[in-house]
C-alpha cells in the first residue's frame, strides 16, 4: 500500500478582494492617504499567502509565514496569478514545499538522520533555487537549431520532493506489451506527478493476458538457436522472405548469428525475448537502405573478427554502404515513408558503434551527417511531441528513444548543444521517461541532466558564459544529480542467486550509478581552474571503480554499454588511480571483442590521451603500478618510458590535453556511445 502524505491543513475562510482603484482630481488629505493605504494593506499580504489563503503579516523582504515555510514570497504581482490554471499549479508547488520543509523538520529532529552526500561532491553549501537558473528573456540554454520554446516554467521554481508510491508498471518494446508488474518505491523529484508519470493501479487483471502478468523468466543470454523451428522467424523461412542475392546470404546470416547480439544487450536483458530481433528481421524484409545498411556492418564485423581476405570484404563494405545511402537518398526524394527512412538512418549511426576497428579507412559518411537527417525526419514525424504526451497506453517511439540516446551522448562528441535539449528539459520536468533506461542501461533523469551539462559545455566552450555564471550552474546541476540518487543507495550482485540469470533491476541502477559518477567528474571538469589531480575528482574517478565491481565483465559481461562513462572517468583520471587498472583488467577479460566497436574506438583515445596527458613514470612508481594482469599486454600498451633529462636540465611537466581535441587532431570522428 502506498504510504499517504498527511496534507497541509489550510483555511476554508478566503481573503477579501482587494479594492477596486478609483480615479480622482483632487489630491487626498494626509490622512485619508494614510487611511486609504492602512485599507489597501490590510486586504492584501504577499501573493503566497494569499494564494494560500492565509493571513500575512506582510513583513520585509519576506513575510513570517513563507519565511518559516521556506517558500518563496511574492509582493510583485507574479505572472502566474493572472491565469487560474498557473495559479492552481504554482498552488501544487507551494504545497509540495512545505510538505519537503516539514519532512527535512522531521527528520533534523531525528538523531543520526542527515542526508549522505554524492562521494566527492564539491557542492556542499546552499544554492538558492528561488534565484532563475535560466534568466529570461534570454535562455541560456537554447539549442544552436530552431527548437520549441521553452516555457516559464524553470528548475528553479520546482521544489524537490520524496513520495512513497505503488507503481504497476507495463513494459512495450516498439509497441509490442512485454511485461507487467508492480513494486513499492520511493523517490525525489522536482515536479508535481502527472497523470503519465504515477502510473494509476488497474482495476482489473482482465486488461491484459495472462502471459504479461506472470513474471517473466530470468534473463540467461541470447538464445543460440535463435530461430529455431516453430519460431516466428525460422531459418529457412528467412532465407525466402528476405530479398538478397545468393553472393550476400553469408553476410546476412552472419549479421542474424553474430551481430544482433551485439546491438542492444540491455534491452535483450529488460524484455526478456526477441521482441526487437524480430522488428530488425521486419525490418531487412521491407526497407532495402535498412537491408543493406545491415549487411555493410556485417561484412565489417566478419573482417575485423576474421582472417579473411580483406579486399573482397572491403569491396562488399564499400559497395553496401553506397547502396544504403542510395536507397536512402531515393526515399527522401519520394518524400515517403518517414518512419522507414529515420529507422535507415539511425541504423547507419548506431550499428557501426557495435562493429568496426579503431581506424576504418573505408570512405564513409561521419555520423553526425546522418543526424542532421535523423533530426529532420524526427521533427517531420513530430516525435518529440509525442514522446512528451506518452503514457502508460501511448509509450515512447522507440526511433525516438534511440535518437535521444544518441543526440545527448553524441553532443558530448562534438562539444554542441543536444538538438532536442528542451524536449529533455521538458521530460525531465514533468517526470516523463523516455524509455532510455530499457534501452541503454541508464535511468532517464541521469541522461537529461547530462543534455545540461552539455549544453553547459557547449555554452562555456563559445564564451557565452562568464565563470561566475558557469560556477552557479555547476552547483545547480550538482544538486540536481544529488536528486537522482535513489533511496537506497546499496548496489547488489546483477546474478541471481544460483548464478545463471542477470536480474535486470540490479543491473541497470548499478550502470546508472557509474554514469551518474561520470556525469559529475564531467560536469565539475567545467569548473575554471579544474584539475585532474584534486582530491574531489580522484575520489569520484575511484568511485567509478569501486560501482564496476557491480557490473559483469568479459564478453558476456556489459562494459561494451559503458563506453560513455569509461571514457570521461578514464580521461580525468590520474595514472595512479585505481580505475585504470580495473579498467586494464576489464580490457584483458573481454578479449578480442575489446577491439572494435566503440569500446575499441574508446580505449585507444584514452591511452592517446594518458599518453599526452601523464607524466612520465619513474621507474620506482612503475614498478608499484600493476597496469595488466598480463605481462605480454603490459609490455605493449604501457606508457613508454621516460627519457631521461640532462644533468642540470629540469623536466618539463606535461599539460593537459582535452580528449575532445586529441580526437580532433587525429581526425577521430568517433560516436562513442
Amino acid at each position: 500500500m502506498p504510504t499517504k502524505k498527511k496534507p497541509v491543513s489550510t483555511h476554508s475562510k478566503k481573503a477579501a478582494e482587494s479594492a477596486k482603484p478609483t480615479t480622482a482630481v483632487a489630491a487626498p488629505t494626509e490622512s485619508s492617504e494614510k487611511s486609504t493605504k492602512s485599507h489597501k494593506r490590510s486586504r492584501s499580504g504577499c501573493y503566497t499567502c494569499r494564494l494560500r489563503r492565509k493571513k500575512c503579516d506582510e513583513g520585509q523582504p519576506i513575510c513570517r509565514a513563507c519565511s518559516n515555510l521556506c517558500v518563496k514570497c511574492d509582493y510583485k504581482r507574479p505572472l502566474w496569478w493572472s491565469n487560474s490554471e498557473q495559479r492552481r499549479i504554482q498552488k501544487e508547488r507551494v504545497k509540495n514545499k512545505i510538505k519537503q520543509t516539514k519532512l527535512n523538520e522531521k527528520r533534523a529532529s531525528q538523531p543520526g538522520a542527515t542526508r549522505a552526500v554524492s562521494m566527492g561532491s564539491p557542492f556542499s553549501g546552499d544554492y538558492d533555487f528561488n534565484r532563475p537558473l535560466y534568466p529570461e528573456p534570454y535562455d541560456h540554454f537554447s539549442s544552436h537549431l530552431p527548437t520549441p520554446v521553452f516555457g516559464q516554467t524553470t528548475f528553479n521554481q520546482l521544489a524537490p520532493y520524496e513520495v512513497d508510491i505503488k507503481t504497476e508498471r507495463q513494459t512495450f518494446i516498439n509497441d509490442i506489451p512485454m511485461r507487467h508488474d508492480s513494486s513499492n518505491s520511493t523517490f525525489t523529484t522536482f515536479a508535481p506527478p502527472h497523470l503519465h508519470t504515477a502510473l494509476p493501479t488497474f482495476p482489473t487483471n482482465d486488461l491484459f493476458n495472462e502471459e504479461y502478468l506472470d513474471q517473466p523468466p530470468p534473463y540467461t543470454g541470447m538464445n543460440d538457436a535463435l530461430f529455431e523451428n516453430g519460431s516466428s522467424y525460422s531459418y529457412s523461412s528467412l532465407q525466402s522472405t528476405i530479398p538478397v542475392d545468393d553472393r550476400d546470404l553469408p553476410l546476412l546470416n552472419h549479421f542474424i548469428d553474430n551481430v544482433l547480439r551485439l546491438i542492444y544487450p540491455i534491452l535483450e536483458v529488460h524484455q526478456r525475448g526477441h521482441a526487437r530481433t524480430q522488428a530488425i528481421l521486419q525490418s531487412l524484409e521491407s526497407n532495402k537502405s535498412y537491408l543493406h545498411c545491415c549487411l555493410s556492418v556485417s561484412a565489417i564485423h566478419l573482417k575485423t573478427t576474421t582472417s579473411l581476405g580483406s579486399e573482397e570484404i572491403d569491396h562488399d563494405i564499400v559497395r553496401h554502404r553506397y547502396e544504403a545511402v542510395s536507397q536512402l537518398c531515393q526515399a527522401l526524394n519520394r518524400d515517403t515513408d518517414h518512419d522507414q527512412i529515420l529507422e535507415a538512418a539511425l541504423a547507419m549511426i548506431f550499428f557501426h558503434c557495435s562493429v568496426g576497428p579503431p581506424d576504418d579507412y573505408l570512405p564513409d559518411i561521419p555520423w553526425y551527417d546522418h543526424f542532421q537527417a535523423v533530426t529532420n525526419l524526427v521533427n517531420k514525424l513530430d516525435l518529440p511531441t509525442i514522446m512528451e504526451s506518452s503514457n502508460l497506453y501511448t509509450p515512447p517511439p522507440f526511433n525516438m528513444a534511440l535518437t535521444s540516446w544518441i543526440d545527448i551522448l553524441g553532443s558530448t562528441m562534438l562539444g554542441k548543444t543536444p538538438q532536442f535539449a528542451h524536449t529533455y528539459r521538458n521530460m525531465h520536468l514533468s517526470g516523463a521517461s523516455s524509455g532510455l533506461r530499457e534501452l541503454m542501461g541508464c535511468e532517464d533523469r541521469v541522461m537529461y541532466l547530462i543534455s545540461e551539462i552539455a549544453c553547459l559545455d557547449a555554452l562555456k566552450a563559445e564564451g557565452r558564459m562568464d565563470d561566475m555564471t558557469v560556477c552557479s550552474h555547476v552547483s545547480a546541476l550538482g544538486r540536481q544529480l544529488e536528486y537522482t540518487e535513489p533511496a537506497d543507495q546499496t548496489l547488489e550482485d546483477p546474478y541471481s542467486i544460483d548464478g545463471a540469470a542477470i536480474r535486470p533491476e540490479q543491473l541497470t541502477k548499478s550502470m546508472t550509478a557509474v554514469f551518474r559518477i561520470a556525469a559529475r567528474i564531467y560536469l565539475c571538469s567545467l569548473v575554471p581552474g579544474f584539475d585532474r589531480n584534486q582530491q574531489s575528482n580522484i575520489n569520484l574517478v575511484a568511485a567509478v571503480a569501486e560501482t564496476l565491481q557491480y557490473i559483469p565483465a568479459g564478453p558476456e559481461g556489459f562494459d561494451r554499454s559503458l563506453v560513455w562513462p569509461l571514457l570521461i572517468t578514464g580521461a580525468f583520471s590520474v595514472p595512479s588511480s585505481p580505475f585504470r587498472s580495473i579498467l586494464h583488467e576489464r580490457v584483458a577479460l573481454l578479449g578480442d571483442n575489446a577491439d572494435f566497436g566503440s569500446f575499441g574506438r574508446m580505449y585507444r583515445l584514452l591511452q592517446e590521451v594518458w599518453r599526452l596527458t601523464d607524466d612520465p613514470i619513474m621507474p620506482e612508481a612503475e614498478d608499484t603500478i600493476s597496469l595488466f594482469t598480463d605481462p605480454a599486454l603490459k609490455k605493449e600498451k604501457s606508457p613508454s618510458p621516460s627519457i631521461g633529462t640532462p644533468p642540470g636540465m629540469r623536466e618539463i611537466k606535461k599539460q593537459p590535453v582535452h580528449w575532445r581535441d586529441v580526437m580532433n587532431r587525429n581526425g577521430w570522428r568517433y560516436l562513442l556511445i
